[in-house]
């Protein structure tokens, strides 16, 4: 797939290329630019529920999220992506939306009920611009499979934001998957515009990396973890779409079961779930006595490895290799998970 750009031809590795590099340096020349106005405007004082001592300021995910936006479209006008202009002005706007929503939280605070429906209506926005024909699970009725995206969308934007407690954490988690995406449209897993957006938002987060370094100069903000988590999970949804489901399930694995697990507690116990707390397990690791870098070394690693089984269940499509490769991810999962939660011993 290539276009004659000045007279030569411009393939799809020179444009990924293109497009990291890029968001790369947008993300890193936005929040050299934009830091003075989040010490000014945005800084997260610690509380009892933080991981952080010190006063940090945050809305690095502006830098983010404009450089992968930048980056992405960028590459889909140099070369065809297949991805619908009513699908693309979706997603760019749902992202942007989230974002400012982020902004707003970051800086004034905004009622949980207020973030929801907003959240809902940015994910409905989405779905609602998918083609009629895409289908994850071909044997649930069209209706309750949109329904069932439009719940899931939603998890994966609030579960980046429940995840971001942490040093280098959702560095530790977007690194792998977003590359782990791209080594699978190398194998055909994967639509150039997936594996696209990928690139450019890995780019923008290693970009944003020497900020947020433990002990961290800058965080992302709901600004950058909600529109992340919109992405993450667009670039699942286009994983399972294209009969990729196993490893649209192992790749963001780690945070699903964290998320998902630390919600389920919190109903059982009956919470108020709209609260910031410090019961997810990688915070239950630092009251035990890991430090950040260990802590998001061990996630990092384990990202790796889910990257390693998804790749293999796309090349060699199987179901029971699929099967194989879940549990085995799971497994994997649920020893770290475990991990954390006795402590260091």
């Amino acid at each position: 797939m290539e276009r004659l750009v000045g007279g030569s031809a411009i393939g799809m590795p020179e444009v990924l290329v293109l497009v990291f590099a890029i968001a790369l340096v947008v993300s890193m020349g936005l929040i050299a630019v934009l830091r003075p106005v989040f010490v000014r405007y945005a800084i997260a004082r610690p509380n009892a529920r933080s991981s952080h001592t010190v006063p940090t300021p945050q809305g690095g995910g502006i830098a983010v999220v404009a450089a992968t936006l930048i980056a992405a479209s960028l590459g889909a006008a140099l070369v065809p992506t297949g991805l619908s202009a009513a699908e693309w002005l979706a997603l760019g706007t749902a992202t942007l939306v989230l974002a400012v929503t982020g902004a707003v939280d970051d800086v004034r605070g905004l009622h949980a009920a207020a973030r929801l429906l907003i959240q809902i209506l940015a994910v409905g926005l989405i779905i609602a611009a998918l083609p009629n024909d895409l289908s994850v699970v071909p044997q649930l009725p069209w209706p309750v499979e949109r329904a069932l995206l439009l719940l899931g969308g939603v998890w994966f934007v609030n579960l980046v934001n429940f995840m971001d407690g942490l040093d280098w954490m959702t560095v530790a988690e977007v690194v792998p998957v977003t590359a782990g995406v791209a080594v699978l449209g190398v194998a055909g897993g994967a639509s150039p515009i997936t594996v696209m957006l990928a690139v450019a938002l890995l780019g923008a987060i290693i970009g944003f990396a020497p900020f947020n370094r433990p002990v961290a100069r800058l965080f992302l903000g709901d600004v950058g973890s909600l529109p992340i988590g919109l992405l993450l999970g667009w670039l699942m949804l286009m994983l399972a779409g294209r009969d990729n489901l196993a490893a649209a399930i192992l790749l963001p694995l780690y945070y699903v079961a964290d998320a998902t697990i630390t919600l389920g507690r919190r109903l059982a116990r009956r919470e108020p779930v709209w609260q910031a707390h410090r019961s997810h397990f990688y915070q239950r690791a630092t009251d035990g006595g890991f430090s950040v870098e260990e802590i998001v070394v061990r996630v990092f690693v384990l990202n790796l490895a889910l990257a390693g089984l998804a790749l293999i269940t796309v090349i060699e499509p199987d179901a029971s290799i699929d099967l194989i490769n879940v549990t085995l991810g799971g497994a994997l999962v649920a020893w770290l998970l475990v991990t954390f939660e006795r402590g260091k011993r």
